[in-house]
């Protein structure tokens, strides 16, 4: 067989296995790509500090922001705006495009979380509803939402919401220092 007979052989030869190569492609795995993230809301309302405590290192070990609404158990507005916040991340799904957040009530006014002066003070809560989110157990008290107005408004939820889930564990504290540090290092 001549060289150049021999080159063409080759080559031919080469171009059938690639393609006998790709149309022989099969996935590893038989099992299913598993399904996007959930939002997930928590039933019962926090009544202690060492419940929001759980709830803040799962929320970090997932990079799963935690959404909480400090509510009390008088508060006709609290009433009206929880049901809002539920509907739009369980029934809606708000925000699991963007990565899935995590919800849950705080009872501002029980006994155990020291009621205005306890553990709502280390967060700067001074009205109810209040809805705060937390990211990497880091209070986001730039984006927190104390007027009612904006709560009942599901279209300003629904942004604040996939904002939030947006954050996936790569938020910082919320406050002017961490965006002074965005901006000098580059991050977004």
């Amino acid at each position: 067989m001549k060289p150049v007979m021999r080159a063409i052989f080759i080559n031919n030869a080469l171009r059938s296995q690639r393609i006998a190569i790709t149309s022989s492609v099969r996935p590893f795995s038989t099992t299913r790509p598993a399904a996007g993230p959930k939002n997930r809301i928590y039933p019962a309302r926090i009544r202690n500090e060492d419940e929001l405590s759980t709830l803040l290192l799962a929320s970090a070990s997932t990079r799963v922001p935690l959404v909480t609404l400090w509510m009390t158990t008088w508060s006709r507005e609290c009433d009206e705006v929880s049901p809002i916040i539920r509907e739009l991340i369980e029934a809606d799904g708000v925000g699991e495009k963007e990565g899935s957040v995590s919800f849950v009530e705080v009872e501002f006014d029980s006994p155990d979380l020291g009621g205005p002066t306890g553990l709502a003070t280390r967060y700067l809560i001074n009205n109810v509803p209040t809805l705060l989110a937390f990211d990497r157990q880091e209070p986001q008290l730039e984006t927190r939402v104390t007027r009612v107005d904006d709560l009942r408004s599901k279209e300003f939820l629904t942004k604040w919401i996939e904002t939030e889930a947006a954050r996936r564990g790569e938020g910082g504290a919320g406050g002017s220092i961490g965006g002074l540090f965005r901006s000098i290092f580059g991050r977004s």
